[in-house]
């Protein structure tokens, strides 16, 4: 669970989300990462205000535990009352993963890295049946306090 160790702290910054047709919102967003049960678990909230109102538009808890078994990172995931559950690939170069799902002809993929910049960046793509990937989100977030990376 180390390997994840640089999610941890208190992330803000912004994200645009497609909850829709049309265009996308634009949010503040932050997130806040933390260790749980002796780092057993870590645990991720997400939450998103519309830019032009302030109003929540965005709620997410994503879980993610190391199953030493099968050697596989796993997340349970919150949002809008749904829950899904993924494999979460650790990016090869370090500070970044990728997870997905496919729920009929349903299929998404996220990524998530820290970047050279120290943000904490993730793009999710959406594609539907043989259509192309299209973005549904795109979050720019910076830690909050002193950076994570010194």
């Amino acid at each position: 669970m180390q390997k994840l160790s640089f999610l941890i702290g208190k992330w803000s910054g912004e994200a645009h989300v497609l909850r829709g047709p049309g265009e996308p919102v634009e949010l503040v967003q932050t997130e806040e990462a933390q260790y749980k049960l002796d780092g057993l678990l870590l645990v991720i909230e997400g939450v998103g205000r519309t830019k032009s109102d302030s109003q929540l538009a965005l709620q997410v808890l994503g879980i993610i535990s190391y199953d030493d078994e099968s050697g596989a990172y796993w997340m349970r995931a919150f949002n809008d009352g749904r829950w899904l559950e993924t494999e979460v690939t650790l990016a090869e170069e370090g500070k970044g993963m990728s997870w997905g799902f496919t729920l009929g002809e349903y299929k998404t993929r996220s990524r998530l890295r820290i970047s050279e910049h120290g943000h904490w960046t993730e793009l999710g793509e959406l594609s539907i049946g043989n259509q192309p990937p299209r973005k549904f989100l795109d979050l720019d977030v910076r830690p909050l306090g002193p950076s994570i990376l010194s």
